[in-house]
């Protein structure tokens, strides 16, 4: 227990011994810092590691006058700095510099140069290379498409740091394409259309660039169920004219000899399977991580254009086969198969996402109408894809692949694998004259060269020592190049383990602790500024260590504000000589009283700051000594301070607030909310003024209203100054009317009461209610009869129109009346001409 107290005592003593003042340390963040690393971890600051430095504070802002008197050579306060490594200049045209200054061509791009800033999973970092500002280039005629290559960065937390990079795409720049495509049954006649395209493919991109390699190959799904039936027989051909199912295979590496491609998608089979989805995330994983097999060159734009018109599976479907293990993100390729296609679960999104960042390639999603947002949506989530229609015959290839490779190369995106303690943003006036925050610029050609801005900050010191050396990659997404960054956080200060200010067992230190920065680091079982202090100086009780403090409520000592030195509080001395600490805890001060318009105390002719509280003189009065005590400034016309509605505060009447009245004004003389006598006066102005109300008998108001008479007056003003109420009311008759009274007091003291009352009341206009009444039912019955005499006449005229219609088609009628046109007689009568009139 005894221990527990020394060594808590101890801490304590050692965190408050560089005076922090409280009322400083919201004005200046650096004086509460009490050791070289914390101090340099914060913003601005430096500190002392001067070891006879006093009560002063050590960490201290230099910018801050008046400066500390810290000398120079004592001062910690490292600057960001930055170191070129390796500072090729740009490919132009298809040409580089060479070591010697000189134009050279000719070379070819399968010349790798592994130290020139390519990227391997962004990961890798370059070694050797020109000074800082050279313009040589590689000398093996590598391209050089991002510059600077390699960095490095010495940098203190929350402090910015600029630096340019810039890109340009370099002429006839080498690109690999690998067709991957989806051969189930419903994709038969693309193969048939991809086959008799190859060639025109290969052409279109020999357009684009000289160095062209082109690749070939395809996938079904995992052979298991549900993925595909495993009946042996349909093992062998799940489909008329297929051949067996598989995972993924490679039928053609990435060669310059492109007339293979079209050979091979002729010879190559469909296959068959069971559900919609497809297979295509494996193929997608091993055609990314099977370099070797694939033959992705280095530097290259690396194209990998996925072809199919269903779905996909990933992580977690393969539990529907019974396949459990998660995909590793690893190449398993032996004979051109996938190998643990029915071993491994299919990747993620994320996982493949990952990958395509690593090798820097870029997924061009070649998918039918119908899948077309689904892809779309995918190619949102991995870095450097993209989606595009294709026809359902793919006979728009050819179109797709150079369209979506021009929509590739003409914009940059700039990207960074910076941890969590880095933030790197991105500025950049791309190809105006405009600076704006931003990591991608469209509408690129070849040649033209886009500059970013990047401001890099360590926003925390990583826990772990080791973390505070990292190594990062700035690079533009889908190509092999990068920055790379070498970065050292400036979290510790080296005279915390070296330098002429780091002595163990220091004489300054009493022998009893190590002295680094400047300050004693003190050995267990001692304690104090200079380690003066043991357990043996305790009492047998230990209650020393508790001496300074005020009582047990509370584990810090000496109030914060000064050092425990055996029992006894030394307070910190102030930079300001009049500003004082004191008392046996350092619980008092001169300085902290409460101020007014920033005046301590508004100054000494009112009061002083006496243990952080203002003693006032006479006369004055508040917390900060603000207030005259004086009452005169509060008294009312008639001798009543606040008018006897209210409290002298500061010089000012306070006025009283209650539940529904509530006074104001200067003397708090004015009731806005008082109930007033309007009530009372009511019934005497109605019966005075017009004969109504409760008392409207002669009689009655005679006897009742002897207080006043009011005044007629044609309209009711009233002036709040001269305390006049004004008064509103309705009648019996709601007609309203308006009266204004006041109250004043004669030199005899009597009251006299005035009233001022609307000559005429406000009445509403008298409406006829009969008179409506009849008028609506006359309106009623005259619209009816007015509508019933218009559809008398509209029939009439309707009927007289058919008659005279009837009559002219009887008259038009060609045959006898008398005879029926559509009657034949059942007798037919001839006459013999012969005997004709005989």
């Amino acid at each position: 227990m005894l221990f527990s107290i020394v060594l808590i005592s101890t801490l304590v003593v050692i965190n408050a011994q560089f005076g922090i003042d409280k009322a400083a340390l919201y004005q200046n963040p650096c004086t509460s810092k009490t050791s070289c690393s914390a101090c340099i971890q914060t913003q601005k600051c430096a500190w002392c590691m001067q070891p006879d430095f006093g009560d002063r504070p050590r960490c201290f802002q230099p910018d801050l006058k008046p400066a500390t008197t810290c000398p120079e050579e004592f001062v910690v306060n490292p600057d960001n700095e930055e170191i070129m490594i390796r500072n090729w200049a740009l490919s132009r045209g298809g040409q580089v510099l060479t070591g010697g200054g000189g134009i050279a061509s000719g070379g070819t791009y399968e010349e790798e140069h592994q130290s020139s800033g390519s990227m391997s999973g962004h990961g890798s970092s370059a070694s050797g290379g020109s000074a800082a500002g050279s313009a040589s280039g590689s000398g093996h005629g590598s391209v050089v498409q991002v510059s600077p290559q390699h960095v490095n960065l010495k940098l203190r937390i929350n402090e910015k740091h600029s630096m340019k990079v810039s890109y340009a795409q370099a002429e006839d720049y080498p690109v690999d394409l690998y067709y991957l495509m989806d051969l189930s049954k419903s994709m038969e006649d693309d193969k048939e259309k991809l086959s008799h395209l190859g060639n025109l493919l290969s052409d279109t991109m020999r357009n684009i660039t000289s160095n062209f390699r082109l690749g070939f190959g395809s996938f079904v799904d995992k052979v298991l169920m549900p993925y595909v039936s495993t009946v042996p027989k349909k093992l062998q051909t799940p489909c008329d004219g297929c051949e067996a199912p598989y995972g993924y295979k490679n039928h053609m590496s990435l060669s310059v000899d492109t007339n293979k491609f079209a050979e091979n998608v002729r010879d190559a089979h469909v296959s068959g399977n069971l559900d919609a989805p497809e297979g295509g995330f494996d193929a997608i994983m091993q055609a990314v991580v099977c370099k070797d097999h694939i033959g992705w060159r280095d530097r290259a734009r690396r194209l990998l254009v996925f072809s199919t018109d269903a779905g996909f599976h990933y992580a977690g479907d393969g539990k529907l086969g019974g396949v459990i293990t998660p995909n590793d993100g690893e190449c398993h390729m032996a004979n051109n198969m996938y190998t643990h296609s029915t071993i491994q679960d299919y990747p993620s999104i994320s996982q493949i996402n990952l990958k395509v960042k690593e090798n820097a390639i870029n997924i061009i999603f070649a998918v039918t109408q119908s899948q077309h947002e689904v892809y779309k949506k995918l190619s949102s989530h991995i870095e450097g894809s993209s989606s595009a229609v294709l026809s359902e015959d793919s006979s728009n290839v050819v179109e797709l692949v150079r369209d979506e490779y021009n929509k590739i190369t003409s914009s940059v995106e700039m990207k960074d694998t910076a941890s969590g303690s880095v933030k790197v943003t991105y500025w950049s006036k791309c190809l105006g004259d405009t600076r704006m925050q931003t990591s991608k610029c469209d509408g690129l050609k070849v040649g033209d060269v886009v500059a970013f801005e990047t401001e890099i900050v360590v926003t925390s010191c990583p826990a772990d020592p080791k973390d505070r050396k990292q190594t990062f990659q700035i690079y533009p997404v889908g190509v092999g190049e990068a920055l790379t960054v070498d970065l050292e956080m400036l979290c510790h200060c080296d005279c915390e383990s070296s330098g002429p200010t780091f002595e163990m067992n220091s004489p300054l230190c009493k022998g009893s602790g190590t002295l680094a920065c400047g300050i004693c680091e003190c050995h267990e079982g001692f304690f104090g500024r200079n380690c003066e202090c043991n357990n043996k100086d305790l009492g047998e009780s230990g209650l020393d260590a508790f001496k300074c403090r005020p009582d047990n409520t509370t584990d810090v000592e000496c109030s914060g504000r000064g050092n425990c030195i055996c029992g006894q509080c030394h307070c910190n001395i102030r930079d300001n000589p009049e500003e004082i600490i004191s008392g046996q805890f350092c619980e008092c001060d001169n300085f902290s009283c409460d101020r007014h318009n920033s005046i301590l105390c508004s100054g000494p002719d009112h009061g002083v700051c006496e243990c952080g509280t203002c003693k006032c003189h006479d006369g004055w009065q508040g917390s900060a000594c603000e207030c005259s005590s004086s009452i005169d400034e509060c008294k009312a016309s008639n001798g009543e301070i606040c008018s006897g509605h209210g409290s002298c505060v500061c010089g000012r009447c306070e006025c009283e607030i209650k539940e529904d009245v509530r006074y104001s004004g200067k003397y708090c003389e004015k009731c806005p909310t008082c109930p007033g006598r309007c009530d009372e006066l009511r019934a005497c102005v109605e019966c005075q003024m017009y004969k109504k109300g409760p008392l409207k008998d002669e009689k009655d108001c005679a006897s009742n209203c002897t207080l006043f008479v009011p005044i007629s007056v044609e309209h009711v003003e009233y002036n709040e100054d001269e305390d006049e109420h004004l008064c509103t009311f309705y009648d019996e008759d709601e007609c309203r009317y308006r009266f204004v009274y006041n109250e004043t007091v004669e030199k005899n003291g009597t009251v006299t009461l005035h009233v001022r009352a609307q000559e005429n009341p406000e009445c509403p206009p008298k409406v006829f209610l009969l008179g409506i009444v009849l008028g609506v039912i006359a309106a009623i019955v005259l619209i009816g009869m007015a509508m019933l005499l218009l559809w008398k006449l509209l029939t009439t005229i309707h009927d007289r129109r058919e008659f005279a219609r009837f009559e002219k088609e009887r008259m038009m009628a060609k045959w006898d009346t008398g005879e029926n046109p559509i009657y034949k007689q059942a007798t037919s009568t001839f006459k013999n001409p012969t005997y004709a009139g005989k």
